[in-house]
């Protein structure tokens, strides 16, 4: 599986998650939300980049709990909570918002 980006192809693993995190851009996370039927809002791009910061001190990508408990820390309680984030990543917060990052799929999700 791939997505086409700009003319490149970014190879994909059977669920959609790019299997390079080198070759991450926003345009790729742009293209999975569409193909998703989903519009990227400012709201969703701090949970992307929140994702992507979070993956670049730890090395992995957060279980929900843990997206859910550090997003209220940096964004505050009105969005550090699941029906927030269900509301913006109706697919599951910790899959759908990590595969838009570039991240691997979250330990713990099915």
């Amino acid at each position: 599986m791939a997505i086409q980006v700009n003319g490149t192809t970014i190879p994909t693993d059977e669920e959609g998650y790019i299997e390079d995190l080198s070759l991450w851009s926003p345009e790729v996370a742009e293209i999975m939300a569409q193909e998703d039927g989903q519009e990227l809002t400012e709201q969703h791009w701090e949970v992307i980049n929140f994702l992507r910061e979070y993956y670049d001190e730890y090395q992995i990508a957060p279980a929900v709990r843990v997206l859910t408990k550090q997003i209220g820390k940096r964004l505050g309680p009105e969005k550090g909570n699941s029906k927030y984030l269900y509301e913006l990543f109706p697919y599951g917060p910790a899959k759908q918002a990590c595969r838009y990052a570039g991240l691997p799929k979250p330990t713990g999700c099915v």
